[in-house]
């Protein structure tokens, strides 16, 4: 069956149904009217059941039971998800009867909905492009706390639209918001038990249809907050998971492919489940219908206007077991008509085998560079010398070195995944007790230092140095070759309290302080984002020009590379030369323009 027929398709007095499920015996659509369900046998098509359901149109709730052999997870009590669902009467809720064989989980499971069907307009020009500006958000957490928003819209895609908040983002430069998953997700089953809940979404079931949570006016609200922004000069990307579902390890729920396809995840020559995304189930891109679900849901919200996609996991898009430079997804995206139009970002490793591929995947895609996190605040920290850091600064030509002018390097200092910006200078130690696994989630070896005191401090000098690191962090972030991404908050202080892994706090840890943030610190980064985008530093190019001298305005040699604790970087601006002075001793980054002082940390 080709791509695209799959799911719900409303046609002349009917709808037509399609679900793949090889393995399955018999396969049932089931119809909902409230709480009464209305089954009617599907007819299988080779590896696809198909039933035409007379005087059912959008709006019409559905879902799919399945049955076969039991020792493959085939349970007919398990209501069952369509992969391919567009929009859902309601969010998913964890619950142990959801894994149990044998019981009826119809009331526990939320309905697809037939949508309503709708004509392609021609997609207008893409405004991201490499270099500019990525701002990362929670979409529930960046407005939860948003004194201007309407209580009633905060934590949603709409409030994005917000003309409060389009103003921030103008304000800070932003090229592109990039939404942390905004697909339907449940809460992994642990979380359950400590009276938690995931508060970032990387645990989707269905790849398409959004959160009802998040988007309570479904897939319109979503085109509507775009085009809004759009109209702003502000492209949206996408955080997309397809590298397992919310089902997890044999432990989990029935909720969609354990019910319906089970061979859709990865198992090793023992017949297990592997484990290289770390959550139980990899989802299996060597088989032609993962990947046709991946670009079709790629398709789906391109479509809407979505911009790009960042990937997260994503080497095991290019697994099969192993990691493949060549591997079939990628050169599915290259020869799509729309696809290719949009902009790829990586996050470059997984946990298997070979998982960390950093600079490995194709030319015109870009890649989260962990390394220039890394290196910049070990720099910060007082270790390591300018070379490191001039390598970071210049694009990491060590690991981008043929990607042309236009270096793939994602830059950052800070991440959801991670210690917030302003704990990185005020925790050497994680503080994840309140996610209930005793403090043994999350990186153990962050890269972070507290100027001689954990956690908060009221003394002036260690606050000052604290806010001098802050703002020398982000003056090389704005002044690196590359593409900058700014995390929501941490423009103006977000703090996490020394949780470095906050997924499981939908709470005031992870919800921004818009009333208490560092109104100072805002007007720096968006003085930041200004004097980049208003100097050489707005083109990549400005490399081959690049005049690398020391602080003392001499031309470097390797032994002063290997030596100084900082560096002078020299570029042509017209008739007149600017500059990035980067002094660890003093802690202080500056960005001039002949005499004209625009930013200083």
């Amino acid at each position: 069956m080709p791509p695209g027929t799959l799911g719900a398709h409303p046609a002349d007095g009917r709808t037509d149904f399609a679900v793949r499920a090889p393995e399955a015996s018999a396969v049932w659509l089931c119809l909902f009217d409230g709480e009464s369900e209305r089954r009617l046998p599907m007819a299988r098509a080779g590896a696809h059941w198909i039933a035409a359901a007379p005087g059912v149109g959008p709006g019409q709730r559905y879902g799919y039971r399945a049955d076969g052999p039991a020792d493959r997870g085939f349970d007919p009590a398990k209501l069952l998800v369509d992969p391919y669902a567009i929009e859902l009467d309601g969010p998913f809720v964890y619950d142990p009867r959801l894994g149990r064989h044998g019981e009826d989980t119809a009331a526990l499971m939320p309905k697809a909905v037939v949508p309503r069907p709708w004509t392609d307009a021609p997609l207008p020009p893409r405004l991201f492009q490499p270099g500019g500006l990525i701002y990362e958000l929670n979409v529930r957490g960046f407005t939860m706390r948003h004194p201007d928003v309407p209580q009633e819209q905060r934590g949603t895609i709409g409030a994005l639209a917000h003309p409060v908040i389009v103003a921030h983002l103008q304000t800070l430069g932003v090229a592109a918001v990039e939404l942390m998953p905004v697909a339907a997700w449940i809460d992994e089953r642990h979380l359950h038990a400590l009276g938690l809940r995931n508060a970032w979404g990387y645990n989707p079931v269905t790849m398409m249809a959004l959160d009802p949570r998040l988007a309570p006016g479904g897939t319109e609200e979503l085109r509507r907050t775009i085009a809004v922004l759009r109209e702003a000069g502000i492209g949206v990307i996408l955080d997309v998971v397809f590298n397992h579902t919310g089902e997890s390890d044999l432990g989990g729920p029935t909720l969609c492919f354990r019910g319906l396809d089970p061979a859709s995840y990865a198992h090793d020559a023992q017949g297990r489940l592997i484990n290289d995304a770390g959550t139980g189930n990899m989802l299996d891109f060597g088989q032609p219908h993962v990947r046709d679900l991946a670009l079709d849901t790629l398709r789906h919200f391109a479509r809407l206007g979505v911009e790009g996609f960042r990937f997260d996991l994503a080497p095991v898009m290019a697994r099969g077991p192993g990691f493949d430079r060549a591997a079939p997804i990628f050169a599915a995206i290259a020869a799509d008509p729309v696809l290719s139009t949009r902009q790829m970002i990586a996050e470059p490793w997984d946990i298997g085998p070979g998982g960390y591929q950093l600079g490995a995947f194709p030319p015109d895609w870009l890649e989260w560079n962990d390394r220039f996190r890394d290196d910049v605040r070990r720099f910060w920290r007082g270790e390591g010398a300018a070379g490191a850091l001039a390598t970071r600064l210049a694009g990491s030509s060590d690991v981008f070195a043929a990607s042309g002018p236009v270096t793939r390097s994602v830059n950052f200092v800070a991440a959801h995944d991670g210690f917030a910006l302003a704990d990185v200078v005020a925790y050497a130690e994680r503080h994840n007790h309140a996610n209930g696994e005793d403090n043994r989630d999350g990186h153990a070896d962050e890269v972070s230092w507290n100027r001689g005191v954990e956690g908060s401090s009221d003394d002036p000098g260690i606050r000052v140095t604290r806010d001098a690191d802050v703002r020398a962090l982000l003056a090389i972030l704005f002044a690196a070759r590359g593409t900058p991404m700014l995390t929501a908050g941490d423009e103006f202080g977000r703090t996490q309290h020394g949780n470095n892994n906050a997924y499981a706090q939908d709470n005031e840890t992870s919800w921004l302080d818009w009333e208490g943030r560092d109104t100072e610190l805002e007007a720096f980064v968006a003085r930041l984002s200004r004097f980049r985008r208003e100097s050489p530093l707005r083109e990549q190019a400005w490399l081959e020009a690049a005049d690398w001298r020391d602080m003392t305005d001499r031309p470097m040699t390797p032994e002063r590379w290997s030596e100084m604790g900082g560096l002078l970087l020299r570029l042509p601006d017209g008739e007149r030369q600017f500059y990035v002075r980067i002094d660890r001793g003093e802690r202080r980054v500056t960005l001039a323009r002949a005499d004209l002082l625009e930013s200083r940390a």
